[in-house]
């Protein structure tokens, strides 16, 4: 698994971040922890997953890249939300890939 640069963190996740990017990182099966990624498939923008899909040995071989990490599921919909706002704003789309290889990578605010 990789994890982006410039991580999205819902405000629950923010209030212990170091210890629920570990939990993940090691495979903790912790159920209220949700982590987004790009879609699999080609008619999505992301995925949310629970934290504890992660600690099946499916999901520990994939090269799986984390954009946000949220506290529980309804913190994960609102980061995704501001994840697609901020690919929108900066592509004029809904191009991650685009969005993931602009120069700067800075998030806009």
């Amino acid at each position: 698994m990789r994890w982006y640069d410039h991580l999205y963190v819902g405000e629950k996740a923010a209030a212990h971040r170091y210890s629920t990017i570990r939990k993940i990182r090691e495979g903790k099966k912790d159920r209220h922890i949700h982590v987004i990624t790009p879609a699999s498939d080609g008619n999505n923008i992301l995925e949310i997953y629970s934290a504890a899909e992660f600690s099946h040995p499916y999901y520990q071989k994939q090269d799986k890249l984390i954009l946000g990490i949220a506290g529980d599921y309804q913190e994960g919909l609102e980061v995704a939300g501001r994840i697609v706002n901020d690919i929108y704003r900066a592509t004029g789309g809904f191009s991650l890939e685009k969005f993931l290889e602009q120069e700067d990578g800075e998030r806009l605010e």
